[in-house]
């Protein structure tokens, strides 16, 4: 599209007062620096109903439509003096991995007045730390995340949500002192923050986890249960299956169905004639996680199938 052509679509699509549609949001893809020059001038004074209904279809669309780069404009919004709209902004980045996008994410982490706002740069900055931990980012972001983000862990000041939420994305880290505070928010961070130690259980990737989880798959709180199931997934914890096939029978849907994930994450004999047989059951909720379940542990044993294949 022609830059002339596309600033005049900009320019309709912030002057008008009609109804938002897609077609009319994809001419704000892929900015340049004049049409996003242009975009912000006409953006500053936009009335605030205008701008949430814009930057929300904006969030939905990219994630509908991965053809779509809305990346300048949700950066450009991170600044926005509305909270809604700095939060939605936040959420469109998430899960993008340019580096470039670190700085003012751990800027909104550090300075944004809305809770809600640092919360949600706290888990976008989740995809950066495990984009770190994998080698994939320079040494000097990956200090930059992990700095950040163990700051509002240790401010006591902060709301348990953001430090629940720091935790979750730091846990991907191997640092002892990763391991450190998971276990301390375990033992002492009270019950919100013991439900995130069993979630970063999962996302640490340690087996010396294994334990505490298997504890967990026979709490009395349901949501611990559920987590744990989900990081035993995680783990690949073979241990773990003959918990998880009771939990199969769980009174709590959401534990029953993790549980079926689990099972398939984790593969196996046993975990795979249990699936095979839930197929069967008079519950579609049921039947339907079976089948996605088994879906995933046949993937997972192609590659196995493939390799001792080639050695024959």
């Amino acid at each position: 599209m022609q830059q002339a052509a596309r600033i005049e679509r900009i320019n309709g699509l912030l002057n008008s007062d009609s109804p938002v549609t897609s077609s009319e949001l994809a001419c704000l893809s892929g900015l340049g620096l004049e049409e996003l020059k242009f975009f912000e001038l006409n953006w500053a004074g936009l009335d605030s109903a205008r701008k949430k209904d814009i930057i929300s279809r904006l969030v939905h669309l990219s994630e509908t439509d991965l053809g779509l780069d809305f990346t300048a404009v949700f950066v450009s919004c991170l600044s926005d003096d509305d909270e809604t709209v700095r939060l939605q902004a936040v959420l469109g980045l998430e899960g993008e991995d340019n580096f470039q996008l670190i700085m003012p994410l751990v800027k909104r982490l550090r300075k944004d007045s809305s809770a809600r706002v640092r919360e949600a740069a706290a888990t976008a900055l989740g995809n950066f730390a495990l984009l770190a931990e994998c080698g994939e980012i320079s040494p000097y972001y990956k200090d930059l995340v992990y700095e950040a983000l163990l700051e509002v862990i240790n401010n006591e000041q902060e709301p348990v949500q953001v430090r629940r939420r720091a935790l979750e994305a730091i846990s991907v880290f191997s640092q002892p002192r990763v391991k450190e505070l998971i276990e301390q928010a375990y033992r002492q961070g009270g019950a919100e923050f013991k439900l995130s130690a069993i979630y970063t259980m999962g996302r640490n990737c340690d087996m010396l986890w294994l334990d505490f989880l298997l504890d967990e798959l026979e709490s009395d709180d349901p949501a611990a249960r559920y987590e744990a199931a989900n990081a035993c997934a995680e783990l690949g914890a073979m241990e773990a299956v003959p918990q998880l096939l009771r939990l199969i029978e769980d009174v709590d849907s959401e534990v029953q169905e993790a549980a079926i994930r689990a099972l398939g994450e984790i593969g196996g004999r046993e975990a795979k004639q249990a699936l095979i047989r839930l197929q069967h059951s008079s519950e579609e909720r049921i039947r339907q996680a079976a089948e996605a379940a088994l879906e995933v542990l046949r993937f997972n044993e192609e590659p196995l199938s493939q390799s001792l294949d080639d050695l024959d």
